[in-house]
């Protein structure tokens, strides 16, 4: 096994609490040609001064300060300040496993458009563990599998083949440079997607491991993704946007209209998110908001031409609501939401 060097990018913005726990389990790594880069992303709690006091003994960790930006512009920053073939991020909330990164270097090829991908662990309260494994099959795809099984599912599918995360995964820079300018610092939702999405796309060789959960993502009730976003609508107007122009300059032909279709029907998707979010986190304003949106004439007509397969029964239901606007089915939207939530906790 040849021995790359490997960057990882650690975002990191008021994670005080959580970082030593992250950082720890990045410098216990037991592959060596790694750099762990710390971008801080203007924090206002302790944890710059953490990073900096991380790097003190110990020549792997480059700090980085800048001033708040956002994920986004956190990781494209690492990017730029890093030196790895190959890019691995991880969330300063979350940990690895120590034997991550050595585990899925093996896999490495040296091709400058791979990727290799793991699974994760969603840690809730109460020590409560979730395994998450890819619903593509585990093994090795070169680009005339990734043309037949990978592409014609990635867009448009309730349930994720592979997932978007930048997270969990080995990628080469090429494929990261090539396609950092679709990631809009203006996304806050569903923003890995704009990256991983045309990356996926440009891939001549992808391995998914065979359920290796290295990843453990910290679910935080508090966390950004969690709470209401009052613009999470316009998010997802500019997110199709994006991936349109993605699908656009990388397909042709019949091959384009099916995945200008796909777009449609992962933008329909996205709008159950839109509608959870209102439901969920606006008790004051859900249903005028919802209903508005709902009733949009472009809504109207792209929910009518573009029908989705849900399965999930809280996804169903969103659905309904999407289709069927009204204050019956709105406020029943409410209730199960809440019930479901309370029942989690």
């Amino acid at each position: 096994m040849k021995n790359y060097k490997i960057s990882i990018i650690v975002p990191v913005y008021n994670a005080e609490k959580y970082l030593e726990k992250c950082v720890s389990s990045l410098k216990s790594q037991s592959y060596d040609n790694l750099e762990i880069l710390l971008v801080d992303d203007g924090s206002k709690d302790e944890s710059a001064a953490l990073c900096d006091a991380f790097a003190v003994n110990d020549n792997r960790i480059k700090v980085v300060h800048k001033e708040n930006g956002g994920l986004v512009s956190a990781w494209k920053r690492g990017v730029a300040e890093s030196g790895g073939e190959y890019l691995c991020f991880v969330d300063s909330d979350d940990w690895v496993d120590a034997d991550m990164i050595e585990e899925m270097a093996e896999c490495l090829t040296g091709n400058d458009r791979e990727i290799v991908s793991c699974d994760y662990v969603i840690e809730r309260s109460g020590g409560r563990q979730e395994y998450v494994f890819q619903r593509l099959a585990p093994g090795e795809y070169d680009r005339r599998k990734i043309e037949q099984q990978v592409i014609p599912n990635l867009l448009g599918q309730e349930k994720r083949y592979i997932a978007f995360s930048r997270c969990m995964k080995l990628i080469a820079r090429r494929l990261i440079e090539e396609n950092a300018h679709y990631s809009d610092e203006k996304i806050v939702t569903a923003e890995d997607s704009t990256i991983m999405i045309p990356s996926l796309i440009d891939c001549q060789r992808l391995v998914v491991m065979d359920r290796k959960a290295y990843y453990h993502y910290l679910y935080v009730e508090s966390s950004m993704i969690h709470k209401y976003d009052s613009n999470m609508y316009d998010n997802m107007i500019l997110l199709r946007q994006i991936l349109l122009r993605v699908v656009r300059e990388k397909f042709a032909g019949a091959e384009l209209k099916e995945r200008e279709k796909q777009v449609d029907m992962e933008y329909v998707l996205l709008l159950l998110l839109v509608l959870k979010n209102e439901a969920r986190g606006n008790p004051g304003g859900y249903r005028r908001n919802i209903l508005e949106i709902c009733r949009l004439p472009e809504v109207k007509e792209l929910v009518k031409r573009t029908p989705v397969t849900v399965t999930e029964a809280s996804n169903r239901l969103l659905y309904l609501v999407l289709k069927h606007p009204g204050e019956l089915t709105v406020r029943l939207l409410r209730a199960a939401i809440c019930w479901y939530y309370r029942k989690r906790k």
